[in-house]
């Protein structure tokens, strides 16, 4: 049932009940014609009632329709642009990820290419563990040290040297042999280089741990490097053969540094020794003081040879200068010689033309031409 129908009913019950009650509260006085009456304005009223009803209800439906109908288009304007920022957020995210995937792709390729990097320096390291562990078993051999320490030299000195300043374990005239010979001139005159160190108590010394063990070790540390100082001393310091000095090269700067930190008196007894102790460092100073030397040696030779040819140059321009004068004299005989020419052209030029004259009758006569022979005989005698 229709609700406009419902309650056109429910008004036309509610309008019996009220015309009932009021007939009975009327003492029977009502009559049938007030009830005829009373029935017919109740059904005008309700179809009254009911066309309004249906009018409100056709209103009613046609709002739904409109409010469907707007509904609808809400419903589907809302699903378009539901639909539009969906595909935009999903292009959105599929940028998104695209970009991540491409990022995440560079950063895995750069991370191999470190990993790769850390892969090499562990390489490198691991290498350069066993190098210095192979260092280590060299430097605890008495014999392999003294093998390293002269490759060591032996680099040093043949990068700031020319061949002809050193020479490697050469023989002294005592029959001792040195590791390395320097050739200076005279003063000072050849260096003699010894590459042996000695390094037990020197490890001893680091490895002590209490102040008592670091005093001992400490005292064989300068004892044992006082005996190598006066060993080099008595045997590579020669008169008129090397010079009044040797070096004793350390080619470990920990030991040199050691040395010169903590053992002053060591380093001045060496001094007084005429040891030198020096280490890579300060040996690539000296032997470049020794290449500035060595230089000032040999422009000095050269300039010897320079003075001497300077002075047969000069013997030689002598010569010039007095072949020069020579020729000058040469010149002036001929310039005079050339005068005296030129004069004698001139006269015999001047008794042609007077010949000329008296061929053509112009005056000459025979005096004047005895005359011109007897000085013509005259200038002979002259010239």
């Amino acid at each position: 049932m229709e609700p406009v129908t419902i309650i056109a009913v429910v008004i036309a019950v509610a309008a019996l009940a009220v015309a009932a009650f009021a007939t009975l509260r009327g003492d029977g006085r009502e009559t049938a014609d007030q009830i005829a009456r009373t029935t017919e304005r109740l059904a005008a009223s309700q179809a009254e009632l009911a066309g309004r009803l249906s009018q409100i209800a056709e209103a009613d439906a046609a709002s739904q329709k409109a409010l469907s109908e707007r509904l609808q288009n809400q419903e589907i304007a809302i699903t378009k642009t539901l639909e539009e920022r969906l595909a935009d957020m999903t292009k959105k995210v599929g940028d998104t990820l695209q970009q991540s995937s491409v990022k995440s792709s560079e950063t895995m390729t750069k991370l191999q290419e470190r990993l790769a990097v850390i892969d090499v320096a562990q390489k490198n390291i691991t290498g350069l563990s066993e190098q210095v562990v192979q260092l280590q078993d060299i430097l605890s051999n008495r014999h392999a040290r003294g093998v390293f320490g002269e490759v060591q030299l032996q680099d040093l000195v043949q990068a700031a040297l020319p061949p002809s300043a050193y020479e490697f374990q050469k023989t002294l005239g005592n029959g001792k042999r040195v590791d390395c010979l320097l050739k200076l001139p005279n003063p000072p005159g050849a260096i003699a280089v010894d590459a042996k160190f000695p390094l037990e108590s020197y490890h001893a010394l680091r490895n002590a741990t209490d102040e008592m063990g670091k005093t001992q070790h400490s005292r064989a540390f300068a004892a044992d490097i006082l005996k190598h100082v006066r060993d080099i001393a008595d045997r590579y310091i020669i008169p008129g053969e090397t010079a009044e000095s040797a070096l004793m090269f350390l080619p470990s700067e920990s030991v040199y540094a050691e040395l010169y930190a903590n053992h002053p008196a060591t380093v001045e007894k060496s001094h007084r020794a005429r040891v030198w102790i020096v280490s890579p460092t300060t040996l690539m100073a000296t032997l470049n003081t020794i290449r500035a030397v060595l230089k000032d040696a040999s422009m000095q030779e050269q300039a010897g040879v320079i003075q001497t040819e300077v002075r047969k140059m000069l013997i030689d321009v002598e010569r010039i200068d007095e072949r020069v004068t020579n020729l000058q004299k040469h010149f002036k005989q001929a310039e005079k010689d050339i005068g005296e020419i030129s004069v004698s052209t001139s006269k015999v030029t001047s008794r042609g033309q007077k010949i000329e004259r008296i061929e053509l009758g112009e005056g000459a006569d025979a005096e004047e031409i005895t005359a011109g022979a007897e000085i013509h005989t005259l200038g002979r005698g002259n010239a």
